[in-house]
């Protein structure tokens, strides 16, 4: 695995004042940071103090001309595709969350996960291997990889808080259960929602899920 760290970053939203906590979006395949920016306007009236911020991913999509965005190559959708995608280029988040850390001044319990598809894959594989627990992870349309190491390389439990619809056409709606049972299975208290007649992406009812586990959590 490269140890090599790319730089990223994207739009942020920050508040007057002091600033206390940190939401980090994590976009998914084929976009940008842009795409979740604007879930801001959702939850910052219930968060004061809390800086939004959405980092565009590493890497230019291979499969889209207009210049999005992906945290790793897919073409298949395998589980070894995913694995070896966040296994080999995790590096890349995990570094970005330490330096807004250090530029907030904040610590991990401060710090929330928001991710989206393969954002949440990103986040799903991350957040556990910290040697700190970060407030809370929420993953959208997910799916959880590296299990097989899991329970060996987890260093800290985030709450985790997983919503998929029911009728997602890309991620399959399976990945929910399967994720909530070994993230269970490795002592992870799990919260789970299903978003019924949603496709492959966020409804209203799993933004409301979302933003009342931000409160409870990063509050």
């Amino acid at each position: 695995m490269s140890q090599n760290i790319i730089i990223i970053d994207g739009p942020r939203l920050e508040p007057k004042g002091d600033i206390k906590k940190l939401v980090i979006f994590l976009h998914g395949y084929g976009s940008d940071g842009n795409d979740l920016i604007s879930l801001t306007e959702q939850f910052y009236k219930s968060l004061p103090n809390t800086a939004f911020v959405s980092p565009h991913a590493p890497f230019p999509c291979g499969q889209n001309p207009m210049g999005g965005r992906e945290w790793f190559p897919l073409s298949s959708l395998s589980y070894e595709e995913k694995l070896a995608g966040t296994s080999n280029n995790h590096q890349h988040l995990a570094a970005f969350i330490d330096s807004q850390k250090q530029r907030y001044k904040l610590r991990e319990k401060d710090i929330a996960l928001i991710g989206f598809s393969q954002g949440t894959m990103m986040a799903l594989y991350v957040a556990p291997r910290r040697p700190k627990p970060l407030a809370a992870v929420v993953g959208f349309s997910g799916a959880l990889t590296g299990i097989e190491t899991l329970k060996k390389q987890t260093k800290s439990r985030p709450p985790i808080l997983l919503v998929h619809g029911d009728q997602d056409e890309v991620v399959p709606y399976s990945s929910l259960a399967e994720a909530e049972k070994h993230l269970k299975a490795n002592k992870f208290k799990v919260k789970t929602h299903t978003s019924p007649g949603v496709g492959h992406g966020i409804g209203p009812d799993g933004i409301e899920q979302a933003r009342e586990f931000l409160i409870k959590k990063l509050l």
